[in-house]
């Protein structure tokens, strides 16, 4: 009696589990439809000429110490219409932006304290909306990749430096270009100007 007992609870549970694994056919539809947002950077009108890991720090000016920005990639993004590069880092992780500023004329790079993967340099930076003086200072994880990054950021600040001389040059001539035609314009209506004979002065009188 007992064994016909446990062979129909077993019976049962047999058949509690089929149920469960049982495929009804139904088609189960997400309740939300998500909809494809396409994401953008900001960076689609720039091409990358530098792309590096490392880790950025700015200096606290109120604790006196550096202080760590961000671990990421660090770009240097020139602009395919204007021509002007900036700076842009971003953290690994978070993709947080931790340094955005342009590349001026007036910036250089100097090696930080005598360690040769690192670099500082005064900016002023717009990272967290609005600009600030920072002095920031970035480390590499290989001499090779802070020599890159080092040489073109002061080939870049040559050539804004040079593009700034090209665009006052030609400024200036442009103005003495004006000038000179209004001159020219000025000397054809003088002589253009009609001379009055003596003649004519009496007959006047």
């Amino acid at each position: 009696m007992a064994t016909t007992e446990s062979e129909h609870e077993h019976r049962e549970e047999e058949e509690v589990a089929g149920a469960d694994d049982e495929d009804t056919g139904a088609q189960v539809a997400p309740i939300v439809k998500l909809e494809e947002v396409a994401v953008t950077t900001g960076e689609e009108d720039e091409d990358a000429i530098v792309d590096l890991k490392s880790k950025l720090y700015r200096f606290d000016k109120d604790g006196n110490q550096w202080k760590e920005r961000g671990a990421g990639t660090v770009k240097l993004l020139k602009h395919k219409e204007t021509g002007k590069v900036r700076l842009v880092m971003r953290q690994a992780k978070t993709l947080k932006i931790c340094a955005n500023h342009l590349i001026l004329p007036s910036m250089t790079l100097q090696e930080h304290a005598g360690n040769e993967k690192s670099c500082v340099w005064h900016a002023a930076d717009f990272a967290d909306g609005e600009l600030k003086d920072e002095l920031f200072c970035i480390r590499f994880a290989s001499l090779e990749n802070c020599k890159t990054f080092k040489e073109t950021f002061q080939e870049v600040a040559e050539s804004q430096s040079k593009k700034e001389e090209d665009k006052d040059a030609s400024t200036a001539a442009g103005l003495l270009e004006k000038l000179s035609v209004e001159d020219n314009q000025k000397d054809k209506e003088e002589s253009e100007e009609p001379v009055k004979k003596d003649g004519e002065d009496k007959a006047s009188t």
